[in-house]
């Protein structure tokens, strides 16, 4: 650590130096020290812990709209278990390398069934704050959720290819919480 110390307090002189001489070269290596230090710092954050996301469907009106830019929380689940009702980014399960984000409906071990667009958890009834169900007629299970999968369904039922016609999504393809919206700007909201 103390060696670090010692090159960077040498670097800082090595650069007053330079910008005594000739100020173009002192410009352009603090413009080096900018990205040597920058762009490792927004690869490891976009990494571990935030992303942006693009919502690229219309699965999840009202709730978010086509082209509707996320942050997203990727160490929500290091400190937490996945809740019922999170909006969740995860790993298509179609394999084509995108990034999906629907409501988190069902857990690992229960049983889920929809009938016409209403969800049954247990053969309990639920339903999610904000969310009007219109025109789902759709019919699903029941069936038990494995140990390790979660069940997933847009807001706009009668339009989002979700678990009903994909199947569950493993624990290990969860990326984060979506957290707000940020972009466009008439469409900023903390996401619950």
């Amino acid at each position: 650590m103390r060696s670090l110390i010692t090159r960077y307090a040498e670097w800082k002189t090595y650069k007053h130096s330079v910008k005594a001489e000739n100020k173009l070269l002192y410009y352009a290596l603090e413009a080096v020290e900018t990205i040597v230090i920058v762009l490792p710092t927004a690869l490891l954050i976009k990494a571990f812990i935030v992303q942006s996301s693009l919502v690229f469907s219309g699965s999840m009106i009202p709730t978010m709209g086509i082209g509707d830019r996320l942050i997203v929380n990727k160490l929500s689940f290091y400190y937490k278990a996945p809740v019922r009702g999170d909006i969740i980014v995860f790993e298509s399960p179609t394999g084509d390398g995108r990034e999906f984000v629907k409501r988190l409906v069902g857990l690992p071990g229960e049983t889920i069934e929809v009938n016409r667009g209403i969800i049954y958890i247990n053969d309990k009834p639920i339903t999610f704050k904000g969310i009007r169900i219109l025109r789902d007629y759709s019919h699903f299970g029941p069936v038990k959720i494995p140990e390790g999968q979660y069940f997933f369904m847009g807001d706009n039922r009668a339009n989002s290819s979700d678990s009903r016609y994909w199947g569950f999504v493993p624990e290990d393809e969860l990326i984060g919480t979506a957290v707000l919206t940020y972009w466009p700007v008439s469409n900023i909201q903390l996401i619950r």
